[in-house]
């Protein structure tokens, strides 16, 4: 393919993510599921043409997500990956067996599906509705662009919530729970409890129901779906669910031991950092294992071997950068940034911590800050180029609240902030840098350590 090609495609791959960009914004979801079903109906329902893993939470939920799609492929199976949101590039969000959908088929896919998408637009406007939303439109493609592959199943991360998630026009035949803790409060609930039941809308009926261990609260309502829709429920740590029996530190990741739904698997590597990780992959082996053989086939130990071997989670606890140290995590909960803390302490071995953070207008920035200044030693306080990013005295008069004026950086630019995190920790040995609090943040920082080779200082 000449480079010329290349641009082209590029180019209209570009086209589609602007074109998104026009509607309204992933953060102003709308609890409606018929203008999605509407458009996937006009285009022949796709999303009924191959099986599909829904998986929901509040964290870990495209760590989960990476994990069961990597160990489908090693079985062999042409898959559909659907994550949210792309640390880089948009065609990150739609996965064709392993790799991010190529700019020609992004590009040819919406423009077969453009003609429908207007379609709706019209008849909604004209009932005195929005707009098929950024989101919306971004299930409409990607449901399209599994059957055009074809993928043999597809694993789809809920955008927020579940119930009224526009993901969920599609019926899952397993439905996959992440641990489930507050967030979006106010739109997808009050308590734990509210927001397990958004959640839950996601189990269809005789589904295949697999879950992190939970609070009682979000169990309870996980437990009344179940029920109502006949499905089977198997719970993390739970004599009749499955469990983590161990994990240990090894070079690049670690070791973990997980007693399945139908077999036990022993010291197997997973190239991620966390506990949580560990967790999620008990979680994800559990997922497949139910999705396969019902829960009553165990996953031959070569090909979970290679499943877990080749997963990658970027922008989770990520290593960008060495001479110094930098890490990247895009931690944007108080959940989040607590198991970031936790792996900074378990899984590496530093003396000092500058964290370099930028946080969201929509996040609960001071249970975020709450987490980490334990564990700093300096905070950098930045924001990303987003339009959501909260302004830098505000983040940073919020953690001088928590934490202290000596510690506190102010910085008007992420290039500076980081620049100056990675001098200090240059300075003295076991010193690292860890950029967290927003996905944007941890997205332009991934763009910023390409860009200036921080693997090969």
């Amino acid at each position: 393919m000449s480079e010329n090609i290349y641009d082209e495609f590029e180019e209209a791959a570009d086209a589609v993510y602007r074109a998104l960009l026009e509607r309204i914004g992933e953060v102003n979801p709308q609890p409606r599921l018929e203008p999605t079903r509407r458009a996937m109906e006009l285009l022949g329902d796709p999303q009924r043409s191959y099986p599909m893993i829904h998986v929901t939470g509040t964290n870990g939920k495209t760590s989960t997500s990476r994990m069961i799609e990597s160990i489908l492929r090693a079985h062999g199976l042409r898959t559909g990956l659907l994550t949210s949101p792309h640390l880089v590039r948009f065609n990150e969000r739609i996965m064709i067996d392993g790799e991010p959908l190529g700019n020609e088929a992004l590009a040819a896919n919406w423009a077969d599906i453009a003609p429908y998408i207007a379609m709706v637009d019209t008849e909604l406007v004209a009932a005195g509705d929005v707009p098929l939303t950024f989101f919306e439109t971004l299930t409409v493609l990607a449901f399209a662009c599994f059957a055009d592959a074809p993928v043999d199943v597809a694993v789809v991360e809920v955008g927020m919530g579940g119930e009224w998630d526009s993901t969920n026009v599609a019926d899952g035949q397993v439905a996959v729970f992440a641990p489930i803790a507050l967030d979006h409060i106010g739109r997808l609930g009050n308590d734990i409890a509210e927001i397990a039941r958004t959640k839950s809308g996601i189990i269809k009926p005789s589904a295949a129901v697999v879950s992190a261990a939970q609070s009682a609260e979000a169990l309870a309502e996980l437990q009344r779906a179940v029920d109502l829709t006949e499905s089977t429920l198997a719970v993390q740590g739970e004599p009749t669910g499955f469990e983590l029996l161990n994990s240990t530190m090894a070079v690049g990741g670690q070791l973990i031991s997980v007693r399945g739904l139908a077999g036990s698997y022993t010291e197997q590597f997973l190239p991620l950092y966390g506990s949580h990780q560990a967790q999620n992959a008990a979680v994800a082996i559990a997922a497949v294992e139910a999705f396969l053989g019902g829960g009553s086939q165990a996953i031959a130990d070569d090909i979970l071997t290679e499943g877990l071997s080749g997963v990658t989670s970027p922008g989770r606890l990520q290593l960008v950068g060495i001479e110094p140290t930098v890490i990247v995590d895009a931690a944007h909960n108080p959940h989040g940034a607590e198991a970031l803390v936790a792996a900074m302490k378990s899984f590496f071995d530093f003396d000092e911590i500058v964290f370099v953070l930028g946080i969201l207008e929509d996040k609960d920035a001071a249970g975020i800050i709450r987490a980490i200044v334990p564990a700093a030693e300096r905070i950098h306080v930045t924001r990303s180029s987003s339009d959501r990013a909260i302004g830098v005295d505000e983040l940073a008069d919020t953690v001088l609240d928590i934490g202290s004026e000596d510690t506190t950086f102010r910085f008007d630019d992420l290039e500076t902030a980081i620049e100056q995190a990675r001098r200090w920790a240059a300075e003295a040995p076991r010193r690292a840098v860890v950029v967290t609090g927003s996905i944007t943040l941890v997205g332009e920082t991934l763009s910023l350590a390409t860009a200036g080779d921080w693997m090969n200082p």
